[in-house]
């Protein structure tokens, strides 16, 4: 792109026009709800509460919102590029709207990072029943208590083999089909989606458990139980490698097909990317144009029924 086509106009137009082909990691919408907000703060009461059908027996039994429930903040992020007139002038080989395109790529992949940061967290980090969000004893009511903070005792934590990963994905997926409501009811009964998310160096093992037709234990194979699981009972299991993940000896399970999510993403103001280019003092004084991003939002914890954690043992 010549130097005679690259005004602001055109910067910003190349801008949005990549952040609408690139719809950033692929697991960001599989994991998490996006709700619209409309003020500093929104409070989300509606997560636990799900009423099962009973006998009418005298009047109706009402169940309200929860009293507590989770609260996020919306925060505001930016991102700004600076470009030289003179780099402008001279720019013939379109080394500008490559860095345009670049900045674009990373504002899709914001909401990953900020997702990823809440999944490296939530062993910590309290969600809406007031235990951490990855924990043994979630107890709600008539739950009884649950865990979906799960563990595997394999031979090397840090390298586990396809069939040791089968294991603990079948494990993991049999704790969230058994989790319960409040009214101790079954949250996950109807779950046929699910998604392995897995930092890099599991990237091979996990395929391999997810993938392979024939799974070799020691000196023995065996049919790949996740496989015969898809055919048998119609579950897709998905893999999904998140580098952002600083795990080591653990990876996350998460159901994907149900209305409400294991995540929350709340959005205040949506992207946007204003220019302090041609014609301004910024021009004048300094030679410079600045593209500056922007956007309102912040991420939470959903239902801590729809994951679960396995740490390698």
């Amino acid at each position: 792109m010549g130097a005679s086509a690259l005004s602001s106009r055109a910067i910003i137009g190349e801008f949005y026009n990549t952040l609408e082909q690139d719809a950033g990691a692929s697991w960001v919408d599989s994991v998490s709800n996006l709700f619209q907000s409309n003020q500093e703060s929104e409070t989300y009461k509606w997560l636990g509460m799900s009423p099962a059908m009973r006998e009418w027996i005298g009047g109706r039994q009402a169940k309200g919102f929860r009293n507590d429930g989770i609260t996020i903040t919306n925060k505001n992020f930016e991102a700004t590029l600076e470009v030289l007139v003179d780099e402008m002038r001279r720019d013939k080989t379109g080394q500008i709207m490559v860095r345009v395109r670049e900045l674009a790529e990373r504002t899709n992949a914001h909401w990953a990072s900020l997702l990823s940061a809440l999944i490296i967290a939530a062993e910590s980090t309290v969600c809406y029943d007031g235990q951490f969000f990855f924990d043994t004893d979630h107890v709600e009511d008539a739950s009884g208590s649950q865990s979906n903070d799960l563990t595997s005792d394999i031979t090397t934590t840090t390298a586990p083999t396809s069939g040791e990963m089968e294991t603990a994905i079948l494990k993991s997926i049999e704790a969230i089909m058994g989790f319960k409501d409040n009214q101790g009811e079954p949250m996950n009964e109807n779950a046929r989606a699910f998604e392995i998310m897995v930092p890099v160096p599991f990237m091979s093992s996990a395929a391999g458990a997810i993938g392979s037709q024939i799974i070799v234990d020691a000196s023995t194979s065996r049919s790949n139980r996740i496989i015969t699981m898809g055919s048998l009972g119609g579950f897709q299991v998905a893999l999904r490698v998140n580098a952002r993940l600083t795990w080591t000896t653990k990876f996350a399970t998460f159901r994907t097909d149900a209305q409400t999510k294991a995540l929350i993403r709340q959005e205040e103001e949506a992207v946007s990317i204003d220019a302090i280019a041609e014609g301004s003092e910024l021009e004048f004084k300094e030679k410079k144009h600045h593209y500056g991003v922007k956007a309102m939002r912040n991420v939470g914890y959903g239902y801590w029924q729809r994951a679960a954690l396995t740490t390698f043992t």
